[in-house]
């Protein structure tokens, strides 16, 4: 781990990443991908010591409220988070002006900060927005070594239900071979409609593998599942999208049964209800 002062920390989508890099050690982790242009070792997580102060400075001068997200590229509550405390600092200054806040995680140290979360969604508008895609709690832990398995995952969910904070779930990656089954669709699906998710992300039956993430997934496969990755590279070769074979059977499901419980079920229509700020919030800021 080491330290950094940011420049900058907002992206012209209102999205921040506090840490640059991850210790999930997730086997099938977009963000390893050369097109990002790490320039450390992706398990040396980089830190923008100066997140909080940043954001302070940008929302002290900002007329119009918005959502804040956290999460796309790095993983905000990873293991350092418990200590460091970056993200629940940036959330204290977003709930002190009033904005709203999204975070994309699959660790239930969120939980820590669930009063919180409470209090910017009383305010403005927050989401948990949790990465579900694993109903085997073994597999799991294989692919996803760094975090807590699914089963855990879904409590999380049900306490942000309980204090009626929205959820919405990311059901991506699905991956060929090994989690692109009817069972495992069903019980992700089962735990997001009991938790009463708002909408589920989930961008086809696959995956994408890119430069610098494809080697990374062979070398777990080989090292997990030995013969998978010449399965991989015999059916997919160098294609950025690896869609599974029962992809459409897999999609009418999804879609069925989303469908049938009123849950938002596409991309677009969950990142628009995401960015959408509540327009009586914005009434009452216009008023002062």
């Amino acid at each position: 781990m080491h330290f950094t002062d940011a420049k900058t920390l907002l992206s012209r989508y209102n999205g921040m990443n506090i840490y640059r890099g991850c210790a999930h050690g997730c086997i099938y982790c977009d963000s390893r991908s050369e097109c990002y242009q790490f320039t450390h070792a992706f398990e040396d997580i980089e830190v923008k010591q100066n997140a909080p102060q940043l954001l302070e400075q940008i929302l002290s001068s900002k007329k119009t409220r918005f959502m804040i997200s956290t999460g796309s590229m790095s993983d905000p509550y990873q293991p350092c988070e418990k200590e460091l405390r970056m993200t629940q600092k940036c959330l204290e200054v977003i709930e002190k002006h009033g904005f709203g806040a999204s975070v994309i995680t699959k660790s239930d140290l969120v939980l820590r900060d669930i009063d919180l979360f409470q209090r910017i969604n009383e305010k403005a508008k927050a989401v948990l927005q949790m990465t579900l895609t694993i109903a085997d709690e073994k597999l799991s832990r294989k692919i996803e070594p760094g975090v807590c398995p699914s089963g855990r995952r879904y409590e999380v969910l049900k306490a942000f239900q309980e204090r009626g904070i929205p959820a919405v779930v990311w059901m991506t990656p699905l991956l060929p071979h090994l989690t692109d089954t009817e069972e495992n669709v069903r019980q992700i699906l089962e735990y997001c409609f009991d938790a009463g998710v708002k909408g589920i992300i989930c961008f086809n039956a696959g995956m994408t593998l890119r430069s610098g993430s494809r080697e990374y997934y062979y070398q777990n496969l080989d090292r997990l599942f030995p013969g998978l990755s010449a399965v991989y590279q015999r059916e997919y070769g160098n294609s950025y999208e690896i869609n599974s074979a029962d992809q459409h059977k897999l999609m009418r499901i999804f879609h069925e049964e989303c469908e049938k419980h009123g849950v938002l079920h596409t991309p677009q229509a969950c990142f628009s209800w995401i960015a959408e700020m509540p327009q009586r919030y914005e009434q009452i800021h216009l008023d002062l």
